[in-house]
């Protein structure tokens, strides 16, 4: 009877510590949840900020690109999604995607060439970081070169998240953790390069013209929010 009569009392104390505890775990946790919103396309339409002609090339079409099947999950992922052929008299057609997601939790990774391509049963290889020369800036696009068994295709694609511009999914990742520490919802951009050829050399070249005259035409805002340090 000693016993039962102190133990509650006890049990008791340790049930209001273990509370006040888990109380303020939780308005730690509470206080660290990313508040701030970085959204550098706001509420504007990528249809609208990218020309329809960029340099040589004229837009063609919205269809003929690689990219994951269409369902409601994936169509979710994305605030806007761009698509776009384009031809030229003169050099290679070009194949420009953009996806943007203005929230990001890393959900870019389903138009990551890695991804999408080995998807549609192409295999990927000599991966590499291509330094691309902007006006005023340098940005550090990846390079890849894709084959199946009837389309051979030259890409180059780069990612923007928050104020980063990771080089790898894992950095991507690192990026989206970094921005939340902070108290940060950063937006992200993935931005497509790609053509049609078996000669990497010729493909690369075709693809870094096409960049920078794009750079060259979009105004100063749209060029910082496809590449942070874009000038």
């Amino acid at each position: 009877m000693t016993t039962d009569r102190f133990d509650g009392p006890m049990l008791n104390r340790r049930r209001a510590m273990l509370g006040g505890a888990f109380l303020l775990t939780a308005g730690v946790a509470a206080a660290r949840v990313p508040r701030h919103h970085i959204d550098l396309l706001g509420s504007r339409k990528l249809d609208k900020l990218i020309p329809n002609r960029i340099g040589q090339w004229e837009f063609y079409s919205k269809s003929g690109l690689v990219v994951p099947p269409a369902d409601q999950l994936s169509d979710a992922l994305y605030s806007q999604l761009l698509t776009r052929v384009y031809l030229a008299a003169n050099s290679l057609p070009i194949m420009l995607l953009i996806a943007q997601s203005g929230g990001q939790t890393g959900v870019l990774q389903v138009h990551r060439p890695e991804y999408c391509y080995p998807a549609g049963g192409f295999t990927l290889s000599q991966r590499a970081i291509m330094p691309v020369q902007l006006p005023g800036s340098t940005l550090d696009a990846t390079a890849i070169s894709a084959q199946s068994d009837d389309r051979s295709e030259q890409i180059l694609y780069w990612t923007r998240v928050g104020e980063d511009m990771p080089t790898t999914w894992a950095r991507q990742r690192w990026s989206v953790a970094r921005a939340n520490l902070k108290g940060d919802v950063p937006d992200a951009v993935l931005v497509r390069v790609s053509t049609l050829t078996s000669d990497r050399a010729a493909g690369m070249a075709a693809m870094t013209e096409f960049v920078r005259d794009m750079f060259a035409q979009v105004a100063p805002d749209v060029r910082r929010m496809l590449d942070i340090d874009a000038r």
